[in-house]
């Protein structure tokens, strides 16, 4: 089990490119540079102030059409956070299958996510932070290390850590700069 501030592996600072593969490499650099877990929590804090200030109606507006609600888009946030985590999960203990893809868009419809309540949803995306912090908690530097094949790329464990963080922020940017000046 590693602490939160022991691991110089959680800075990201020395992540390389051969650790991800190259569509994720926007998120990374979004996240890099501070540690993994004060990362998290400022991204839950940012991204539950963004949520509690609006309601179910105002959280199905979309800012173009053929784009995201609201709630979809946090249950987009949800749903990749899950599968970054299971794939951490089996690289960490060394399973050596390689893992599919998923398609964004896929997800979003078949979820529905307009008709669950903004409330509901929050609660989905706190409880997924939570088990992201401890499972990352559990890993030591080894295990940081492992690596896997996901989406047709090789990942280290500690760089699908980055890319939950830096997807997060990415959805924060475009709901700071498309969404919310509109509603």
């Amino acid at each position: 089990m590693i602490h939160e501030e022991m691991s110089t592996l959680l800075s990201g600072n020395d992540l390389s490119p051969e650790e991800y593969g190259e569509f994720y490499g926007r998120y990374i650099r979004k996240s890099i540079g501070e540690n993994l877990f004060t990362r998290l929590k400022a991204g839950y804090r940012d991204v539950t102030e963004v949520l509690q200030s609006l309601d179910d109606e105002v959280a199905l507006f979309k800012y173009a059409e053929g784009k995201w609600t609201i709630k979809e888009t946090v249950g987009h946030m949800i749903d990749t956070e899950r599968i970054m985590n299971f794939r951490a999960l089996t690289f960490a203990r060394g399973d050596t299958h390689p893992l599919p893809g998923f398609d964004q868009d896929d997800y979003v419809t078949a979820a529905n996510f307009n008709q669950t309540p903004l409330d509901d949803l929050m609660q989905q995306y706190r409880g997924v932070r939570s088990a992201t912090l401890q499972l990352f908690s559990s890993f030591d530097d080894e295990m940081l290390m492992s690596t896997g094949m996901a989406s047709d790329s090789k990942f280290t464990v500690r760089a699908l850590g980055f890319i939950i963080a830096g997807h997060e922020i990415h959805h924060l940017d475009i709901f700071n700069e498309k969404y919310l000046p509109k509603i």
